[in-house]
């Protein structure tokens, strides 16, 4: 008889790999698969399709208590496109599926796909198609990216090489501490006729949680500077958990600074206020979609010409591990958590 295993045991990742390991790929079309922040699949020429599919769930994604439909419409697309940007390439088109229980209405959900609305404009995305059914565990949404790409400007997670720049668009920690915030902010008004929310002075870290914004600005400015990243990955699991990605696909290890990590002036203030190590915020948050990437050690200058880019460490050697360096020059072995 075959023990039983928990799923806990594998973790999201250890899980996939787990029930697509027999999946061997059959089509000369599937360039990539599993195991990437997008599918690649080969067209005529020189370009490739990227393919990429996020599902979020209520009460483990999302919360409708504090979070507006119309926000997380616009969320929903921007974590999908997110994949399409951590592959190098140009998102196209989306599609939006959704599992609505009996407490939405159609104005409730009219609402969600103004903020979906929103966000295509924004980023130049078609919605073009999707799917609806009924759900007796809260809303479900589920969105799938598509996106194309030059064959040779693919970033890929497994292309870091010794010595390459690690880099980091945005800051880190702010949508967890922003989430912090909410949900501190839902449990001190539970029960209240008339709940006052205590925000002032973080509308930053709301947002950062409530409205992140896609980085095709970035992509474009490396595009035109004819910058293509060694590797990349869509920061959404936090720091330390997305640098191993890199680092296990890749082969190597990695060596980032303190002192370097990008953090807001208001993820300290709060972090202050709750009692949080903004470290702890930084490495482990996640759901911020910056890009973490890597380029050779001779595109520094390039790379800091584009401006909005933290260096916050280096690519080492596998047998070095993957760590973390305080100011005193202390290594300290980084570690994920389990994770959504």
């Amino acid at each position: 008889m075959t023990k039983r295993r928990e799923i806990a045991q594998l973790g999201e990742f250890g899980l996939i790999a787990e029930l697509t390991k027999d999946l061997p790929l059959v089509n000369p079309s599937s360039v990539k698969g599993v195991g990437d922040d997008a599918a690649v699949i080969g067209l005529e020429g020189d370009r490739c399709l990227l393919l990429s599919t996020d599902l979020l769930m209520e009460g483990i994604h999302f919360d409708l208590v504090y979070f507006p439909l119309k926000h997380l419409g616009y969320k929903a697309v921007v974590v999908g496109i997110s994949d399409i940007l951590a592959m190098n390439g140009t998102p196209r088109q989306i599609t939006v599926s959704i599992g609505v229980s009996a407490k939405q209405s159609v104005e409730s959900l009219q609402e969600l796909y103004d903020g979906v609305r929103a966000a295509c404009v924004e980023y130049g995305v078609d919605l073009v198609g999707g799917d609806t059914s009924a759900s007796v565990t809260g809303l479900a949404i589920s969105v799938t990216a598509v996106g194309e790409v030059a064959r040779k400007g693919i970033a890929y997670r497994g292309g870091a090489r010794m010595n390459d720049l690690i880099c980091i668009t945005g800051d880190l920690g702010s949508a967890y501490l922003g989430l912090h915030l909410l949900e501190r902010e839902k449990r001190a008004l539970e029960g209240s006729d008339n709940p006052q929310p205590h925000f002032e002075g973080y509308n930053y870290l709301l947002e950062r949680q409530l409205h992140p914004h896609a980085r095709t600005d970035i992509i474009e400015a490396m595009r035109e500077a004819a910058l293509v990243p060694t590797s990349m990955i869509d920061l959404s699991d936090g720091l330390a958990s997305d640098l191993l990605h890199i680092c296990k696909s890749s082969s190597c290890g990695a060596r980032i600074y303190l002192d370097r990590l990008p953090i807001a002036r208001e993820s300290y203030s709060l972090c202050e206020e709750m009692n949080i190590d903004p470290v702890v915020a930084a490495l482990n948050g996640g759901d911020d979609h910056q890009l973490l990437f890597t380029v050779p050690l001779a595109a520094r200058e390039a790379v800091m010409q584009l401006g909005a880019i933290d260096i916050v460490g280096h690519i080492t050697p596998a047998s070095t591990g993957v760590m973390l360096t305080t100011p005193d020059g202390s290594d300290i072995p980084i570690t994920a958590p389990g994770h959504k």
